[in-house]
């Protein structure tokens, strides 16, 4: 088939997502070109216009699934070929490749860091989605970024195998997942009980998630809303040593580092660029660190982000690829379950989504746009 020269994308204009006209974007080396058929919203989206981390008329979104349309040089063709449902996740609005991002009508997709969809993939043509298994574009589209961070997280930054279903705990402690609703949450604790990463899954929720979060592998929900939460977390879970903030605003780091062990080593985890420096001196102990993942690190390549560079990480790229590689079977066999899912509609969905993210119109749920 005869691919247009220019295409219909959602590129930052001044400080807002705008739908524009652009050139189809290049295929880099081990690369291929999928046509759009459902996006996805993330935090990140908003951030790179707000935080002016993505360049005037870049193409902005992360989330894509659709069908391969054409294969750039040095993709493995045993492995994908032309017509292939596919979904992953791409650096919207980066310094590095501005030209390329989720939300347009083609993207260019590392097929390295590509999830295969099941061969029978289809618009569901629904308006919403309960949580369930993935079976359609718009369950797929709400997977690569949260999916992959929360195995990359467990395995490459915590150190757990990727090993399913194993007898005993890999870790003999509870793990604290701040933030158990959120998009990152909900696939965290599914993997961190199929893996048995932990002795206990305690998460930090809304009390009206509770079911659903206790069905995913959750053993213990506090509710945030207690002004006591971090005092009733210490008291019955007093050594824990693997904390994530899936939240990672300014208030919750500082709410997750109190939880943390007050004798054993324990590691905070965040997903955005906070250290030591940003908790108050007077709460800083010796025994717990801050550390982070940010998923863009998988390109393989030094990634220009903001006032900084994060250099390129060839064993961060390994680990993603290993883990989509480990999970992507057990996701179409039904073994990890999609959030629900808010659906929009078209390219000006995408602009909404982006708007309802920033302004917390959403809770326990993704945002979709079907193209």
């Amino acid at each position: 088939m005869s691919l247009p020269t220019t295409m219909k994308a959602v590129v930052i204009d001044g400080d807002k997502p705008v739908v524009k006209e652009v050139p189809l974007p290049p295929l880099e080396d081990g690369c291929f070109l999928v046509k759009a058929k459902a996006v996805a919203g993330n935090p990140t989206d908003w951030k790179h216009i707000a935080f002016k981390i993505g360049p005037q008329g870049s193409i902005l979104g992360c989330d894509v699934a659709g069908d391969i349309v054409k294969l750039g040089p040095n993709v493995d063709a045993n492995e994908f070929k032309v017509g292939d449902k596919v979904v992953g996740f791409v650096h919207g609005a980066s310094v590095r490749l501005p030209t390329n991002g989720a939300f347009a009508e083609y993207v260019s997709m590392d097929s390295k860091l590509a999830y295969h969809c099941s061969p029978n993939t289809t618009l569901s043509g629904k308006e919403s989605l309960p949580e369930g298994t993935v079976s359609s574009y718009e369950s797929f589209a709400t997977l690569p970024v949260s999916l992959t961070t929360a195995g990359v997280a467990l395995s490459h930054n915590l150190g757990n195998k990727l090993e399913w279903e194993p007898k005993e705990p890999q870790h003999n402690f509870p793990i604290l997942l701040w933030g158990g609703a959120t998009a990152i949450g909900q696939p965290l604790i599914q993997l961190a009980k199929k893996l048995h990463g932990y002795s206990k899954i305690v998460v930090v929720a809304s009390r009206k998630h509770e079911a659903q979060l206790k069905a995913y592998g959750a053993d213990e929900l506090f509710d945030y809303h207690d002004a006591d939460v971090i005092d009733q977390i210490k008291a019955k879970y007093p050594n824990i040593q693997h904390l994530i903030d899936c939240v990672s605003n300014p208030q919750t780091i500082q709410q997750v580092y109190k939880c943390a062990s007050e004798t054993e080593p324990a590691t905070v985890l965040q997903l955005v660029t906070f250290s030591i420096k940003d908790i108050k001196p007077e709460d800083r102990r010796d025994n717990v660190k801050i550390t982070g993942t940010l998923l863009y690190v998988a390109a393989g390549h030094d990634v220009p982000f903001g006032s900084f560079t994060l250099p390129k990480d060839p064993v961060y790229r390994q680990h993603t690829i290993d883990f989509i590689r480990f999970i992507n079977p057990k996701l179409l066999a039904g073994d990890i379950h999609h959030i629900p899912v808010k659906i929009y509609h078209g390219l000006e969905g995408a602009v909404q989504i982006t708007d309802d993210i920033k302004n917390d119109r959403n809770s326990g749920e993704k945002l979709v746009s079907v193209l």
